[in-house]
């Protein structure tokens, strides 16, 4: 019934005094009294009479009482009247004709009875009200009752005291109390079931202030029916009599509960389009298969579920079909909860592998394709739900009430289940959470399977890089060498970088680092025919430049491969190395005692670009010189010009002349490669020796 909005204190109205004033009914009824005596003069003449008969008190004493007020045609009625209420004294009541002072008939109800005073002298008391005054009020008042007893909406009127004093039929079937549960109760006490200390407030203030309450939506379970929520729409304000003595209040209730329930169907229909909009933008935004996962999770937490948890068939992963029967085994990829709560510490940490056998609702549920519903769970449920017997526990103290999972297809193909559970949510999973759970589902298992083909592929062009790219000897002669390569991050493709140090006659050694523009399966196949090569013109020991050429014109006939390329040959007896550039980042050299810097080379173009020639330079690389070969996935960014970055590299290579190779490796990747780099990195180091 809502809560009052200021905080001075509320009292209970006093008790009504016993000397307040009348409450203004007999004068609305303007009752006359009269006093015959036992011959039927007037002795007493009240100020009403005078109004109603139109005679003044003088007029009318001592008078006959019939000649005065009756038709000469009525005497002989009212004389045999009045001696039958003389004589028995049985009182009379009725409507009779009197004659006004002013000539006029009127017609008057009268009550007549005998008195009796202490002397045992008799006397007619006669009470008189203009009929048509009387008609009215039993009209009005038989018009009030109608209109209660047969109005639809519910009625009631408390006393000051916030007792009921009267119900009508409409408020007896809308709240399932009849009657005889209200009359005398307090309102807290017949209306329990609603929020009482914030009811009784309101009432309070309603009789305090006057200021009536109109139209209060309250939402309850009412006896009638205490399984469903009803809602209705509440008005009260205080009744007071003509004197303006306040009675108590008027209570109205309209039940609105359809009303209700379809402002709530229509709200739960526009939540659920906003989650299925919110699903079809949040999920699937990148192709990394636990970050799918996870954005499904929690984009379902906390509207549809306390806890869901994404499960995938570890078949699926693998690339085999999904088992139709027996035992199935699913990896948990995500978890989500809506708060802190036990029932997120029941589901297994993503990552875990877990079988369940054909009875656990999981199972179930991808076995047969369709969602697995438990809207009332019983401790019974639980092991068929939990994933072992110690989450079963954790389930039931966290007060698990209802249960769904509902399966991940896509193309044809059950990929998983999403299962969902509510520990605080307060209904039960009903049929249009079923439907909500499976459309989001159905969205997300295509985002799930383009991520699970997606890490395939990648997975694959990943094997085919590794197993393409050497192992190196640590050492040459005259020659320590590092390298490191680092794939693109899960949400990117592999690509085509790749490294060698290639053993050549007379203590030689041809140092090379490539990067095929592109990536995935092609662009790793495309750099392992062009390692082979680059190798193969190695052993003609061939200069950089000529080298180059021939892989030019190689590129040309593979798929419209563009590759850039260092290609260097250090003569450890001469302590020079020849350098020549494909359209490739220019390498950096350190000297004992001098900083890092980049050699100013001819860039040259890219392999497959064709018919444009290469240049070779050569510099002294003696005993402690080193040289930094690269791919541009170590130095390129988004949001930082290549400049900036290539001065980064310079300053991290001059801090780290004076540590071993592999240290300036893995030094190098910590401070330039970002997180989730989108490109793959190749880097070399060599460091010449005695």
């Amino acid at each position: 019934m809502g809560t009052t909005d200021s905080s001075r204190p509320l009292r209970r109205p006093e008790p009504v005094d016993p000397a307040a004033p009348p409450s203004g009914l007999l004068d609305l009824l303007s009752v006359a009294a009269v006093v015959l005596d036992s011959e039927g003069r007037v002795v007493f003449w009240s100020p009403h009479a005078e109004e109603l008969f139109g005679y003044t008190a003088g007029e009318a004493l001592g008078r006959f009482a019939a000649r005065l007020l009756v038709h000469e045609e009525h005497w002989d009625e009212v004389i045999r009247l009045f001696a039958e209420v003389m004589e028995s004294g049985a009182d009379w009541a009725g409507a009779f004709p009197i004659r006004h002072k002013d000539g006029s008939t009127r017609l008057v109800e009268f009550r007549n009875m005998r008195l009796l005073d202490e002397l045992g002298e008799t006397f007619a008391l006669g009470l008189a009200a203009d009929q048509a005054t009387v008609a009215r009020v039993e009209r009005d008042v038989a018009l009030s009752t109608r209109l209660v007893s047969q109005s639809p909406i519910g009625l009631a009127v408390l006393d000051a005291k916030l007792r009921f004093l009267t119900v009508n039929p409409a408020l007896e079937r809308i709240v399932g109390l009849s009657a005889a549960e209200y009359l005398g109760r307090p309102v807290g006490e017949a209306l329990s079931f609603l929020d009482v200390p914030t009811a009784e407030e309101r009432l309070l203030r309603v009789l305090e202030t006057g200021e009536p309450v109109v139209d209060r939506q309250v939402v309850c379970r009412p006896p009638v029916d205490p399984e469903h929520e009803h809602a209705w729409s509440v008005s009260y304000h205080r009744l007071e009599d003509q004197g303006g003595r306040v009675l108590g209040l008027a209570f109205s209730v309209i039940d609105i509960t359809e009303r209700y329930r379809a402002a709530t169907e229509a709200a739960q229909a526009r939540q659920h389009l906003a989650l299925i909009a919110s699903a079809s933008a949040s999920v699937g935004t990148t192709l990394d298969l636990e970050t799918t996962a996870r954005e499904l999770a929690d984009v379902v937490v906390p509207v549809l579920a306390d806890v869901a948890a994404v499960n995938v068939l570890d078949s699926a992963l693998a690339g085999r079909a999904a088992p139709s029967t027996g035992p199935a085994g699913f990896r948990v990829l995500a978890v989500s909860a809506a708060r802190p709560a036990e029932a997120f510490h029941a589901d297994d940490p993503p990552g875990t592998v877990t079988t369940y056998d054909s009875e656990h609702l999981i199972t179930r549920c991808v076995h047969t394709r369709r969602p697995v519903q438990v809207s009332h769970t019983t401790p019974a449920d639980l092991p068929r739900i939990a994933h072992h017997e110690s989450a079963a526990a954790v389930l039931a103290a966290a007060g698990l009430h209802s249960y769904l999972a509902v399966p991940l297809v896509a193309r044809g193909e059950v990929l998983g289940a999403l299962a969902l559970t509510r520990t605080q949510h307060p209904a039960p999973f009903d049929e249009d959470d079923v439907f909500l759970a499976c459309e989001l589902a159905s969205r997300a298992a295509v985002c799930i399977d383009n991520a699970r083909g997606y890490q395939t592929q990648r997975h694959a062009a990943l094997t085919l890089q590794r197993s393409l790219l050497p192992e190196l000897p640590s050492t040459r002669p005259g020659l320590e060498v590092a390298w490191r390569y680092e794939p693109a991050g899960a949400t990117s493709e592999i690509g085509g970088d790749w490294f060698d140090a290639i053993p050549l006659r007379g203590d030689k050694t041809a140092l090379v680092v490539g990067d095929v523009m592109g990536s995935g399966i092609n662009a790793a196949a495309t750099m392992g025919q062009l390692r082979s090569a680059t190798r193969a013109f190695a052993e003609l020991d061939l200069p950089p430049a000529e080298a180059l050429c021939h892989l030019d014109h190689l590129s040309e006939g593979i798929g419209q491969a563009i590759t850039t390329c260092i290609y260097c040959v250090y003569d450890p007896h001469r302590g020079q190395c020849d350098v020549s550039l494909a359209g490739h980042l220019p390498p950096a050299l350190m000297r004992s005692g001098h900083p890092a810097r980049l050699l100013n080379l001819p860039a040259g173009v890219p392999l497959g670009v064709g018919g444009v020639p290469f240049d070779t330079t050569t510099i002294a690389f003696r005993p402690g010189d080193q040289l930094a070969l690269y791919s541009d996935g170590l130095v390129e960014t988004r949001s930082d010009p290549i400049d900036v970055r290539l001065d980064i590299l310079l300053a991290a290579l001059s801090a780290t002349q004076q540590h071993g190779l592999e240290e300036t490796c893995d030094r190098l990747l910590a401070m330039l490669r970002p997180p989730y780099g989108s490109d793959d990195v190749a880097l070399l180091i060599a460091r010449a020796r005695a």
